[in-house]
């Protein structure tokens, strides 16, 4: 989704309050935007700390500022700045974290971002997106920088099958029907699913929905979603993210909190940061059990 984002964040970038800051990173991605931007494309260097409060204070001063880095960098290791510069003061400070999940994979635990969106919930204000295709961009980019609050844009790798056209955006997408289970996916993490689904009988094929905004409570899930649960063989939830403070427990908790209750209830999340072996993306969602093989394993 990174060139996807350039484009997105290029046709924006004529607004003359929008800045751009960067730890370092997008080499032979970003250029036409840093070129396009001039000095308000701000490389702040391997800073992270100092970058998010240069940040917070563009913001206070009625600007647009707009930071990127991988995930971790961009939520971890600035956590104390992000809660005391951008939260306490509720200022809309774009935080864009490349590589959610998984999505390093090799790199090894200290890029792997399966704690990102629940952390950064905990803050007051904070809006999440995390776009599920890369036709999502644009848009979620024009609503993020429309935002009056703090935002954190989880991307990662659109996984859609070949030839696919999605479904326009919207917090909330139904992308398969059927007689099956209803199925939540966080993200880019629904594309994996799409293909095992579509080939299932009708009668049998899952009700898949892709959730793109979080938390819930700004965006709380459609009618139609809460009649599959309440009226279907069941719920399964699917997150590239550990289990505490993630989806499936926000969601868990509106149910009760609206007496939904599903026959059954599956959460697959991540499980770990590191395995006996390192491995691709692919692999680490394997092991924790978040795979399309997984998850085939629970809807039939």
């Amino acid at each position: 989704m990174r060139n996807q984002l350039c484009e997105a964040l290029l046709a924006r970038s004529s607004k003359q309050t929008m800045i751009f800051l960067t730890g370092d990173l997008g080499f032979m991605a970003l250029e036409p935007l840093r070129d396009a931007m001039g000095n308000r494309f701000i490389n702040a260097g391997i800073a992270e700390q100092n970058m998010v409060s240069v940040a917070a204070a563009l913001a206070r001063e009625g600007l647009e500022p707009w930071v990127y880095s991988i995930a971790p960098f961009c939520y971890a290791r600035p956590f104390e700045q992000i809660r005391n510069d951008v939260s306490f003061h509720k200022l809309p400070v774009r935080l864009i974290g490349n590589g959610g999940g998984y999505a390093y994979g090799v790199m090894g635990p200290t890029h792997h971002a399966i704690e990102d969106y629940g952390v950064l919930l905990t803050l007051s204000g904070f809006k999440v997106f995390c776009p599920v295709f890369d036709e999502d961009i644009p848009l979620v980019i024009e609503k993020a920088g429309g935002w009056i609050s703090p935002i954190y844009l989880r991307l990662g790798k659109s996984e859609s099958p070949l030839g696919y056209i999605p479904p326009t955006y919207s917090p909330w997408r139904q992308l398969t029907s059927g007689g099956g289970k209803a199925v939540i996916a966080v993200g880019p993490l629904a594309g994996i699913y799409l293909s095992i689904f579509l080939e299932m009988p009708e009668s049998r094929r899952p009700n898949l929905w892709a959730v793109a905004e979080l938390p819930i409570k700004n965006t709380p899930p459609p009618k139609v979603l809460l009649s599959q649960i309440k009226e279907g063989p069941g719920l399964c939830v699917a997150e590239e993210h550990v289990q505490h403070g993630g989806f499936g427990s926000d969601l868990a908790l509106f149910l009760i909190n609206n007496q939904l209750a599903p026959r059954t209830f599956t959460h697959l999340y991540a499980r770990a940061h590191h395995y006996e072996r390192f491995g691709s993306q692919a692999y680490l969602r394997q092991q924790s059990g978040i795979d399309a093989s997984s998850m085939l394993s629970v809807v039939c």
